[in-house]
């Protein structure tokens, strides 16, 4: 669990971060429905994480990629197998390039990626809090 807490402090925004282990384990035991797949390298090290789960009678996902791993097709891999199980998948997309890693880097927008894979933008539907500000995604196995 403590790879997976560092892959998402080192690979979200700042304000995304979890500043304890307990408190990201506190996060993920109150969500319901869950399953987990884990990419694992050669060297046993975790580079990646995908998991979904149950949110208002709706299936919600997440994925987590470190970025030496980005764009090399291991992302479409994962959505490509989720998407043969399930229905539908929602999410919550930074739709900018206004936040920052805890490395200092430009957290970047992978609206884009979400949209080539067969997502589509709920523009009317936005999060926004103190510390996130993102769009809902949708991708429906019977519209595609």
């Amino acid at each position: 669990m403590k790879d997976i807490r560092m892959l998402w402090n080192n690979e979200y925004p700042t304000g995304l971060n979890h500043k304890t282990l307990k408190g990201f384990e506190d996060y993920l035991t109150k969500l319901s429905g869950q399953s987990h797949i884990l990419v694992i390298n050669e060297n046993k090290e975790i580079i990646g994480w995908y998991f979904d789960f149950i949110r208002n009678r709706e299936k919600w996902f997440v994925i987590l990629l470190d970025s030496k791993h980005q764009g090399k097709g291991l992302g479409t891999k994962i959505l490509s197998m989720v998407k043969k199980k399930e229905i539908e998948l929602n999410g919550w997309v930074i739709d900018h390039n206004d936040d920052r890693k805890k490395n200092g880097e430009v957290y970047k927008s992978p609206l884009k990626f979400y949209l080539k894979n067969g997502f589509e933008r709920l523009a009317d539907d936005r999060l926004i809090l103190d510390n996130i500000s993102a769009v809902k995604i949708r991708w429906n196995a019977i519209k595609t």
